[in-house]
């Protein structure tokens, strides 16, 4: 009798899910690379095209036209750097330069001091809800319009019926001719331009100021720096990086100022606050002369493009990086 040995069982496996099988993108779907890549130019276009058409080729527009002599109503004439040679001859284009430099220094100077002074108060003496309602209120002229406001700061300082010449006159001081002589007008220029601007660097030095870490001051404390001594050997360097973006943008839009003093003043008394965007204007749209403005307008962008390089190469030296 034969007996028949059963096969042996082999130990059943736990089941294991079947893995999905890995997606593979279909020519047009979303995820294909080339669709996305379409995708991206069509959400740049718009960005590009509008900084070609009112950026790029209005820049490469001017370059050429400062090399030509053109009214609009005749054909445009080569003329090589004769418009150059005859800019920088004109003594109103270099009285203009040195107004808008002197402007430059004077009221970068008041803005950046006014708004690094206000921040480090707000940011120190102040409950945070307080802090938030100055920083609205002192970012508010920034979004006005230069030309509104200007036109109300000049009724504000009118010789006859001002407002500030009659608060001076309740204290006993006589009627100031404030756009009718250089200095004055000078100076209520560059007060509207400061108190309309200083805002944003305001907000930079508040970003800044909140950036710098609380353990610091708290170092400096007990080395026994207090007051304005903690403020200029622990702030100003640590918001060095600060003060130099703030800067650069400061000056960049101080030398190209236009509104306040056209508004104001029209550039007089005299020549006393007319500026280098001003003589640009006027010789391109009271004289027609296309090819000097755009030769001053390369002399200011080359100006602008020298400065700024100047204190990026300074800023090696002076600028404290964390």
């Amino acid at each position: 009798m034969s007996t028949t040995i059963p096969p042996r069982e082999r130990p059943r496996q736990a089941a294991r899910p079947d893995k999905p099988a890995p997606a593979r993108g279909r020519k047009g779907a979303p995820g294909n690379r080339h669709s996305q890549r379409w995708l991206a130019w069509v959400f740049l276009a718009p960005t590009i095209l509008g900084m070609g058409l009112f950026t790029l080729i209005p820049i490469v527009a001017s370059v050429v036209l400062a090399f030509f002599r053109w009214d609009i109503i005749s054909a445009p004439s080569f003329v090589g750097f004769s418009n150059f040679a005859e800019v920088v001859q004109d003594p109103t284009v270099r009285v203009s330069f040195v107004n808008t430099i002197a402007f430059v220094v004077v009221a970068v100077a008041l803005q950046l001091g006014l708004a690094l002074a206000l921040a480090i108060m707000v940011q120190e003496k102040m409950p945070a809800w307080l802090r938030v309602f100055f920083r609205s209120a002192f970012f508010f002229p920034l979004i006005l319009s230069a030309a509104s406001v200007s036109i109300f700061m000049r009724y504000l300082f009118n010789e006859q019926f001002g407002v500030v010449n009659w608060l001076l006159s309740l204290v006993g001081i006589p009627a100031v001719p404030w756009l009718t002589t250089p200095g004055g007008s000078a100076a209520v220029v560059i007060l509207v331009y400061v108190w309309q601007n200083f805002g944003f660097s305001f907000l930079l030095f508040i970003g800044g100021l909140a950036s710098i870490p609380v353990e610091t001051y708290e170092a400096a404390s007990i080395d026994g720096a207090t007051g304005w001594r903690k403020h200029l050997h622990v702030t100003l360097p640590l918001l060095s990086p600060t003060t130099l973006v703030a800067s650069v943008m400061a000056i960049i839009s101080a030398l190209q100022v236009f509104d306040q003093p056209y508004v104001l003043t029209r550039g007089g008394p005299g020549d006393s606050t007319r500026t280098a965007v001003m003589v640009i204007f006027e010789s391109a749209f009271q004289r027609l002369e296309f090819g000097q403005a755009s030769a001053i307008g390369v002399l200011l962008t080359l100006i602008i493009m020298a400065i700024t390089a100047a204190q990026f190469r300074l800023s090696k030296r002076f600028v404290f990086y964390q």
